[in-house]
């Protein structure tokens, strides 16, 4: 659980990494994002642990997932309008392993109230992205 904890509590400590993003980098990272997040606005919380990064899947077990996704959307109500507002490529996350991270932040209006989203897509060893991190803010 530390790693996606440290995922969740760390955006924005963010810092830009020195390397170059790769090539459709942010393009891959959003398209996974806005399917993962469609999942979770569904309530499908079992299968957007499914669909997480391996890593996070290791230090997250599915019922926890659950619990902890479930507490947090319920109050928020079903999502009237979301629009990304950032998008970072970085190497390094403080506390999680390097790697490539794209750090997307969407201004998320819910029906109780707005709030800031932030999705972190992470790439895995097989070149695939996959949802690494969920913080609402």
């Amino acid at each position: 659980m530390k790693f996606a904890a440290v995922l969740l509590s760390v955006a924005a400590l963010i810092q830009p990494a020195s390397a170059q993003e790769p090539a459709g980098a942010a393009q891959a990272a959003s398209a996974v994002a806005a399917t993962w997040l469609a999942m979770a606005d569904e309530g499908k919380y079992a299968d957007s642990w499914t669909q997480g990064a391996s890593k996070f899947r290791a230090a997250v077990s599915q019922e926890q997932w659950i619990d902890a996704l479930r507490s947090v959307r319920t109050p928020l109500g079903a999502v009237k309008s979301r629009r990304l507002a950032s998008s970072q490529y970085t190497r390094s996350i403080p506390g999680a392993p390097d790697g490539h991270y794209v750090v997307l932040q969407y201004q998320t209006e819910f029906d109780a109230r707005s709030g800031i989203e932030t999705v972190i897509p992470m790439r895995e060893a097989d070149g695939s992205w996959k949802v690494s991190g969920y913080f609402i803010k």
